[in-house]
């Protein structure tokens, strides 16, 4: 990896870190209460870095950020968040990674 990679990642990790340590309590319940409004804020976002140009690479990098995230501050609000911060908290490096890359495709529908 190039150092101007790493920079560039560390900087999406501090937006992304940033963005949801700004997000009020309020709009985090309304997004985390249902899975499929989980889903469709995940996929919103998706879709938006697609118009900005990134990568499924980069997307599922910023996908693995914020579930670091929510396995780290948030408590699952019901049982499919449940599942996923079970499977954060057993996988390897490697198998977050190919979890966040699911993530994204769910997000938008793909399968």
């Amino acid at each position: 990896m190039s150092n101007h990679q790493v920079k560039d990642e560390s900087i999406q990790t501090e937006k992304i870190e940033k963005k949801l340590d700004s997000m009020n309590n309020e709009k985090m319940e309304a997004i985390l209460r249902d899975f499929e409004e989980f889903k469709s804020y995940l996929g919103e976002k998706v879709e938006a870095g697609k118009r900005l140009g990134l990568s499924d690479e980069m997307l599922a990098k910023g996908a693995e950020k914020v579930a670091n995230y929510l396995a780290n501050n948030v408590e699952p609000r019901n049982s499919e968040e449940n599942l996923l911060n079970e499977l954060w908290k057993v996988g390897n490096d490697e198998e977050r990674h190919f979890l966040a890359h699911m993530l994204v495709k769910l997000s938008n529908g793909s399968n």
